[in-house]
């Protein structure tokens, strides 16, 4: 996913999903099907190009519910495409970064979770549900 997020590689983003995929974003816009998260996908990913901030995605926890069925837990955080610096890192160890947040959002980071099953050998993600972080106490810790 980072790969073809950071790349805007949408046929290679797309390819995590299932087909009968439950997606929200980060924004809370739920989408219900491959067909449906690719006609987003193929709208928003595209103009990322040229955008100044990515995203680096690290595997935070891994709950395995069955062999074939785990809960993934990601730290999202946002980089800036020229230097690679980490753009939350403003947040950390102010005491309220209420006014940093609202000046920088492009700075806050995600914590999503997926649900991934594995199906003829493949992992995939049947659901996802993304989460800007708000909560001051996780921000400001880094």
């Amino acid at each position: 996913m980072q790969h073809a997020q950071q790349n805007t590689l949408t046929d290679a983003f797309l390819g995590v999903f299932h087909e009968d995929a439950i997606w929200t974003t980060a924004h809370g816009k739920r989408l219900t099907g491959l067909p449906e998260i690719s006609a987003f996908t193929r709208k928003v990913l595209p103009p990322q190009a040229d955008s100044p901030v990515t995203a680096t995605y690290t595997v935070d926890l891994i709950l395995f519910i069955r062999p074939d069925i785990a809960a993934v837990k990601i730290r999202q955080r946002p980089v800036s495409r020229a230097e690679g610096a980490y753009l939350d890192e403003i947040f950390h160890g102010q005491e309220d970064p209420a006014e940093l947040m609202a000046a920088h959002p492009e700075a806050v980071p995600g914590t999503p979770t997926y649900v991934l099953a594995k199906d003829d050998g493949v992992w995939r993600i049947a659901a996802a549900q993304n989460t800007q972080v708000f909560d001051a106490e996780t921000l400001t810790a880094g």
